[in-house]
């Protein structure tokens, strides 16, 4: 609560000169971007944004409970003022839309049945901040919650001989399909990766539509991403997959 109340006061200070013409930003103003959400505990947050740069809710809007340290989400928020107090912008935040976010796994013998190589209804993948975003479509389960994983075989270098880390999107449905399809979108931390050492990522993807396919990412290539505001409306959230 003090965390907040601070909070709270600062934003109160900069609403102040926040209204005047010169500083660029009104309350009306909007923007959206993607973020990486860090917890500073007691239920506050702060936020990198990949344009935006490093965020501080300068005053009140969403708390954002449940958010998780190093969670990726789409943050629709108010600018205020630049540069203030050791960030690149304050903000009042209107609404977030977090997106599960996982660690990428060892691929063993011991787990291989639970990462599961089922067909995927595979529809976009970008890498941004370190994190590689994947857009699925599932069939959604009637009892049990689908786990979709990226994977690097545990008995193979990190970085291959052509120079590249391989990687693999793992998806088991444990056998629990409904007819009723829906959209589906998950990120995976790239930060425990030597991709300083590699050319890009190479990933490995059983697709339901086009089979065993391979996609390269390139480091110097510039990665695109669908549209924003249609990802955000992604109804799914850690209910049908994990």
């Amino acid at each position: 609560m003090k965390k907040y109340l601070l909070a709270l006061l600062a934003g109160v200070v900069l609403l102040l000169p926040s209204c005047d013409d010169n500083d660029g930003y009104s309350l009306g103003d909007m923007a959206v971007d993607w973020v990486t959400v860090h917890d500073k505990g007691d239920g506050l947050y702060t936020y990198t944004g990949d344009t935006w740069g490093t965020m501080w809710p300068a005053a009140a809007g969403i708390f954002g409970p449940g958010l998780e340290e190093g969670q990726r989400a789409i943050l629709y928020f108010n600018p205020l003022a630049d540069d203030f107090s050791g960030y690149d912008v304050a903000i009042k935040p209107e609404y977030i839309r977090p997106f599960l976010t996982k660690k990428v796994e060892e691929l063993t013998e011991a787990n291989e049945e639970e990462l599961a190589d089922h067909p995927t209804y595979f529809e976009e993948a970008w890498i941004a901040a370190d994190y590689l975003h994947i857009e699925f479509l599932q069939k959604l389960p009637q009892t049990h919650k689908h786990r979709v994983s990226l994977v690097h075989p545990a008995d193979e270098p990190l970085v291959a001989p052509d120079g590249y880390i391989h990687l693999q999107y793992r998806y088991n449905t444990y056998g629990d399909t409904l007819q009723t399809a829906a959209r589906g979108l998950v990120c995976y931390r790239l930060q425990s990766l030597p991709l300083d050492e590699a050319k890009g990522i190479k990933l490995r993807v059983n697709d339901a539509r086009k089979g065993l396919r391979e996609l390269t990412f390139d480091k110097e290539a510039s990665s695109g991403q669908p549209d924003l505001n249609a990802l955000a409306e992604i109804d799914s959230r850690e209910t049908d997959f994990q």
